[in-house]
């Protein structure tokens, strides 16, 4: 393939460049970042307006999820942890059995309490 380019990132920072990416997709990883503030801010800033954060998340609501704890997020938890961010809620597909797919747009400015109840 030649359409590919390699970039190794840190612990806090992706080292994408600025409003370079169309779609960043986490699949169960989100929870494991050592400093999910900065590499999300970090996701972000790459995001070009627009673009869309995606995360699939084993559900915590859900006990029959038959996976460790530490590995499961609540919708409302991901919702919460993103809005210091310059990001709006979309939905959250619930086709997956086990997952959540929570997904956000870049905006120009945070969006506070943007899901309904």
């Amino acid at each position: 393939m030649t359409n590919i380019e390699p970039v190794q990132g840190t612990e806090s920072d992706p080292k994408l460049p600025a409003n370079s990416v169309d779609l960043i997709l986490m699949v169960d990883v989100y929870h494991e970042f050592s400093f999910p503030y900065e590499m999300t801010e970090a996701m972000v800033r790459a995001l070009k307006k627009g673009g869309r954060l995606v995360f699939v998340e084993y559900r915590k609501e859900d006990p029959k999820v038959n996976i460790k704890l530490v590995h499961k997020m609540f919708e409302k938890q991901v919702i919460k942890e993103m809005e210091p961010h310059p990001l709006r809620w979309v939905k959250t597909l619930e086709d997956l059995p086990t997952q959540h797919v929570i997904i956000f747009e870049k905006v120009d400015k945070p969006a506070k309490g943007d899901k309904p109840e």
